[in-house]
């Protein structure tokens, strides 16, 4: 197991080498489909997560590419403070998605503060210092003023072609961490708010506010769940269990303390296959629910145990990794980073955008950055015994 961790993580090394451009790097490798389906651009959230690994390798080519994937897209930001999904360096061609793309903004500001952190270069934030301020701005106007949690339209996130909306884990995890490193005010109260909304079990409905009871009183009328929910809306809410959002949650450090334990426990307990890393989610949306949308259908890949429903993405994987770290399984975690280094070898070392979440066939775009960023970090961390994440 060592030796195919080693590996994957210089091979991780050499794919961002590969996929870097003049511009920063791309979100997967050159071929005709990733140039047809416009991976070949500088994603926000693809960044974000890209630069925790590179900046932990202490590569200094690829530390100078974060940068500047962090600059072109700061230089596209519109006028309300928003980052956008992606930049085309080439032609300037500017995405916000199509219901926007909330978190680009947040993993543009978590990037920038780590690149501060691990290359000491506070001049790059003095730079930025306009920009960071608008899009913390942006941010704060997106969120409900008395919960303190983001809300959002579906498919809006990285889970684009998925129902959540409203006030959704993975977001908010995300919006969690960004306060804390901004010192933005009201923190506790989205971390109250956060646990108290997703996970509305153990709080009476009368310490709820008005404006949430209606909804709360229907959620607590089910059965009580042994994870949080992926989202909350007016008088629906999701029932799939995000494995990804609750490992971000975990790491930081916004789930209550003893929950943390039970849910990675409960994540292992649910994990059918031995060798596959975990999926994205459990409890995938058949096209039998209420939340199935006709979007889910989008290129016959959303259906259950693919893609976002159910599917297993690699990067996601590691962030799971790191959560099973900080509980201090660290032996587990040590596994589960085997399990992930033997998914990215498949084909070759082509680093697949994700695999079937029942067969573990691999699927979708080949040799996506993400994943080798994802993989360094979590190794890194792992190594070094730094989970101050």
């Amino acid at each position: 197991m060592k030796s195919i961790i080693n590996q994957c993580y210089q091979k991780s090394i050499e794919l961002l080498t590969k996929n870097s451009c003049q511009s920063g790097i791309m979100a997967s490798s050159l071929c005709a489909r990733a140039q047809q389906r416009n991976y070949l651009n500088i994603f926000a959230r693809d960044t974000g997560i890209c630069s925790l690994g590179i900046l932990t390798s202490g590569n200094k080519k690829l530390i100078h590419l974060v940068k500047k994937s962090l600059l072109i897209l700061g230089r596209f930001q519109a006028s309300n403070g928003q980052i956008p999904n992606y930049v085309n360096p080439d032609t300037n061609y500017i995405n916000f998605w199509r219901m926007g793309c909330i978190d680009a903004t947040l993993w543009w500001l978590i990037a920038i503060k780590y690149y501060e952190r691990y290359t000491g270069d506070k001049n790059f934030i003095l730079q930025l210092k306009n920009k960071i301020k608008k899009a913390i701005t942006w941010l704060s106007c997106q969120e409900h003023p008395i919960d303190k949690l983001l809300v959002q339209n579906e498919a809006s996130d990285w889970a684009d072609i998925m129902p959540r909306s409203g006030c959704v884990l993975y977001t908010n995890a995300l919006w969690y961490k960004v306060k804390t490193l901004y010192k933005i005010r009201d923190t506790q109260i989205t971390k109250e708010n956060f646990n108290a909304i997703f996970y509305p079990f153990n709080t009476p409905l009368n310490k709820f506010p008005q404006h949430n009871q209606t909804t709360i009183k229907a959620i607590q009328n089910f059965k009580k769940k042994d994870y949080y929910l992926s989202f909350v809306n007016y008088l629906f809410w999701g029932n799939d269990f995000d494995v990804y959002g609750h490992s971000l949650a975990i790491i930081f450090d916004v789930i209550a303390d003893k929950h943390q334990k039970i849910i990675t426990k409960n994540i292992l307990k649910r994990q059918k296959s031995k060798n596959l890393p975990v999926p994205v989610l459990f409890n995938p949306i058949s096209k039998k629910s209420k939340l199935w949308r006709r979007f889910m259908e989008s290129h016959n890949q959303n259906y259950p145990y693919k893609y976002h429903n159910g599917g297993i993405w690699p990067f996601a994987a590691c962030f799971f990794v790191l959560a099973l770290a900080k509980i201090g399984n660290k032996k587990q975690a040590l596994k589960e980073l085997g399990k992930i280094a033997y998914a990215n070898s498949l084909n070759n070392w082509q680093f697949n955008e994700w695999l079937h979440g029942k067969t573990g066939k691999p699927m979708g775009m080949p040799g996506q950055s993400w994943n080798a960023g994802a993989f360094i970090f979590a190794k890194n961390i792992l190594d070094n015994k730094q989970l101050n994440i």
